[in-house]
């Protein structure tokens, strides 16, 4: 939201500067995103005429000018092709400023010819793109005025981000009433003197639904002419980066970000029959004003004739009925349209507009008549013409209600004692309706304020207008001995799992919570359950039933945009239905491409199940599962590869998922395979008692020894069986245990393969003697041969 300073003080009687206002905004609770004063970079520029241009003695293309600026003659050397004697332009002195460029401008000499200024083009200055040639002011452009001044350029521009909750503020006169309630002005009157009607409207209005428009309000305008807007207009649309179309469109642009009321003008010419708002239906298109044609479905609010659709309710208006200079007669539209199904419209067709953004958040409901008679005046007033009477369907919604506020309250959630008396002042001042109660006040939010919904929202327009700055600071209250950790257990084993997932060479990413219908279905969410009713977009539909359908397609933007090799990690929740239950925080990964850079010494690999499987154990590990007295079955997700991928249980307890992902899966998201992926179901750990995540790392100053081990097994024999019987010889002894090897083929009997083992003894209370290590190889290969029928290669 934008204004300049002068059209704010159109409607605040202040004496106040562009920075007490800026601040005062701020204290008010408004973010002012910056504030553009031209006076800062232009003030040094002045009107000035070129009294010679003569040709440069030493360059066929430059000119050595004499300019008077009103403080004595200059010389300059232009190369500009259209200085010369006589004109009037924009002139600065050596050492001012080039607004474009930032430079500052020093006396030089140019092809043996001293220049001590530069006449300026509109580009130089930041004013527009066009730099063909230097400004060419008018004959009566009076020499030696601060071009700011002659041009209207000397007023500041604010701009501000207006909160979601404060639609009212969406009109300058919203703000200037914000600030009129802290004392820095007064807040003018607004004339809505009525316009009276001299005949009866040949067009009439039909609602077929009042939850969608409850209120529209007509009127017919004949004998009217459209030409350009007057400059007071112009200027003003011009300061906030409109551009002036027509005196018509312009007065509908100038009420919407005036006074927060957008309107639409047909050409009544162009309309047939009656106007009927009605819900599109299939089939039904509409050529927008912007030039673009839209599909419609029976979701969107219409305004159509017996012609179709001719605009969209609260969104935007249609082309056939749009508004030229051949126009002679219109018929104005104000309205009111349900917030939510005018926010639902705009984000299925992707329309942004101005009208729409205001309608999705409330408009006040008692302005639509001020409003329509307010334009009503400007257009006879720009255009001419004769009004005539207001057509009405429908009513004012009911939007009257009132709430308490309790005398110690504001203390209370504040930390500020106002009295009841300035209170009820203060809220009047912001139009809220006030009458006193029982140790409490009565009061009734205005009808532009559909945002304050209870006491608490009362306290703080209480605050606001006060100043925060006028709470004083009170110390949080501390406790003598701190009773718990610092860092919340889940907090710290989250941490601990980031840190390992990043340690392996995967990168965090950030996705959102939800995603498609589509994406949800296919990694076994999409209940209905789960569906946003008010999704920020219409592909973003669903709470995600895991983490893994964003990081593919985050994969698959990166490999749009050249980088295919790429290793991700996310932790956030999932969702498996609506309850807190249903909740779940995981862990989720995965690869895709080369591991690494090309190398002529390494073999290029693929991510595979058993990347996946190593990153999905070493994040169990980091957030203190068991890792070793883990299960890995075969029944994995849909999604992922049959028989490559696995489930990595505790008992009954799924821990997580692993392996490639499914090629049906990659094919829907159009990523590249293989993929390996992960996911771990942090929630499904226990915290162990007092919290620790993991035991302390213990350091022992023995020597510790390795020892290697094979043999040969079954085919059929899992290696996690073998290893788990190793681990099991002396789980005090063995502090690492790992596969390096597996064989089948020449030198071995049919049906059977070889595994190898690496083994780690670290003692922690003497050096290994060689018989100890011998009475342990010979515990370890008596436990392997009897859980897995093996025996000792020699």
């Amino acid at each position: 939201m934008k204004t300049s300073l002068s059209w704010l003080k159109t409607h605040l009687d202040t004496s106040a500067g562009i920075d007490e206002i800026v601040a005062r905004l701020v204290m008010l609770g408004h973010d002012v995103d910056g504030v553009d004063d031209p006076s800062k970079t232009l003030a040094d520029f002045k009107v000035a005429r070129v009294v010679s241009a003569e040709k440069h003695p030493n360059a066929d293309r430059l000119r050595v000018c004499i300019v008077d600026a009103g403080d004595g003659e200059i010389q300059v050397v232009c190369g500009a092709p259209n200085a010369r004697t006589g004109m009037k332009g924009v002139f600065g002195r050596a050492g001012i400023t080039v607004p474009r460029n930032g430079k500052k401008l020093d006396e030089s000499t140019i092809r043996g010819v001293a220049s001590r200024g530069m006449l300026m083009s509109a580009w130089e200055l930041a004013l527009s793109d066009d730099h063909e040639g230097i400004i060419d002011l008018p004959e009566d452009a009076p020499i030696g005025t601060r071009y700011i001044d002659y041009a209207g350029l000397g007023d500041p521009v604010i701009d501000i981000k207006v909160t979601p909750n404060r639609a009212d503020c969406l009109g300058v006169r919203g703000l200037a009433r914000d600030l009129a309630a802290t004392g820095i002005g007064t807040l003018k009157p607004l004339d809505t003197t009525a316009v009276p009607g001299t005949f009866k409207s040949p067009i009439s209005i039909k609602l077929t639904d009042l939850k969608a428009c409850p209120l529209f309000l007509g009127r017919h305008i004949r004998g009217l002419k459209n030409g350009s807007s007057p400059d007071w207009l112009k200027r003003r649309l011009e300061s906030i980066g409109l551009r002036p179309i027509s005196a018509l469109v312009d007065i509908t642009n100038l009420l919407t970000f005036d006074l927060n009321r957008p309107l639409h003008v047909f050409d009544a010419g162009k309309v047939k029959g009656d106007l009927v708002v009605r819900f599109a239906k299939p089939g039904e298109t509409l050529l927008a004003l912007n030039g673009r044609e839209y599909e419609l479905d029976p979701e969107v609010t219409a305004i159509a004739d017996d012609n179709g659709i001719q605009s969209l309710g609260g969104v935007m208006g249609g082309e056939p009925t749009g508004c030229t200079a051949a126009t002679t007669e219109v018929f104005i539209e104000a309205a009111l349209f349900d917030p939510i199904r005018t926010a639902a419209t705009g984000r299925r067709l992707e329309i942004i507009s101005d009208a729409r953004y205001r309608f999705e958040r409330g408009l006040d409901p008692e302005f639509t008549a001020p409003g329509l008679e307010i334009a009503t005046r400007l257009i006879v007033e720009l255009c001419g013409g004769e009004a005539s009477e207001v057509v009405v369907a429908g009513a004012v919604p009911e939007w009257r209600r009132q709430y308490t506020l309790r005398d110690t309250r504001i203390a209370e959630l504040g930390g500020l004692a106002v009295s009841p008396a300035e209170s009820s002042t203060i809220l009047e001042y912001i139009g809220f309706t006030v009458k006193p109660g029982t140790d409490a006040l009565v009061v009734e939010p205005p009808p532009w304020r559909g945002d304050v919904v209870g006491e608490a929202d009362l306290v703080e327009e209480v605050l606001r207008v006060k100043g925060y700055d006028e709470i004083a600071p009170v110390p949080l209250p501390r406790e003598t001995v701190i009773s718990r950790a610092a860092i919340e257990p889940r907090r710290r084993r989250a941490e601990l799992v980031r840190r390992t997932l990043a340690a392996r060479g995967l990168t965090e990413a950030v996705t959102f919570s939800f995603l498609s219908t589509a994406a949800a279905e296919r990694f076994g969410g999409g209940q209905p359950s789960l569906r946003l009713v008010n999704p920020i977009s219409a592909d973003l539909d669903q709470m995600r039933p895991s983490v893994l359908p964003n990081l593919l397609d985050a994969a698959r933007r990166n490999a749009d945009r050249g980088f295919p090799d790429i290793a991700l990690y996310e932790l956030g929740p999932l969702y498996r239905d609506d309850r807190p239950e249903g909740q779940a925080d995981v862990a989720g990964g995965l690869r895709a491409g080369r591991p690494g850079p090309r190398d002529w010494r390494v073999k290029p690999g693929e991510p595979d199940l058993f990347t996946a499987k190593e990153d999905a154990l070493a994040a169990l590990a980091a957030a203190g599962a068991p890792v070793d007295n883990l299960q890995v079955s075969g029944e994995p997700p849909a999604w992922f590869h049959p028989g490559r991928a696995g489930v990595l249980r505790l008992g009954p307890v799924v821990l997580g998922h692993f392996g490639e992902l499914h090629p049906e899966i990659l094919d829907a998201f159009d990523v590249t395979g293989p993929v390996a992926a992960f996911e771990v179901f942090l929630d499904a750990i226990a915290l162990p008692r007092g919290g620790r995540t993991r035991p302390l790392l213990k350091l022992s100053v023995f020597q510790p020894v390795d020892r290697d081990f094979a043999f040969i097994v079954d085919r059929d024999v899992a290696a996690e069986t073998l290893l788990r019987a190793a681990r099991g010889a002396d789980r005090k002894l063995v502090t690492d245990i790992r596969l390096f090897d597996v064989y089948e083929g020449k030198g071995l009997p049919d049906g059977k393969k070889s595994l190898a083992i690496a083994v780690t003894l670290q003692p922690q209370d003497a050096t290994l003697t060689e018989a100890e290590i011998e009475v342990f190889s010979a515990r370890l290969v008596a436990a392997v041969e009897k859980a897995t029928g093996g025996t000792l290669r020699g």
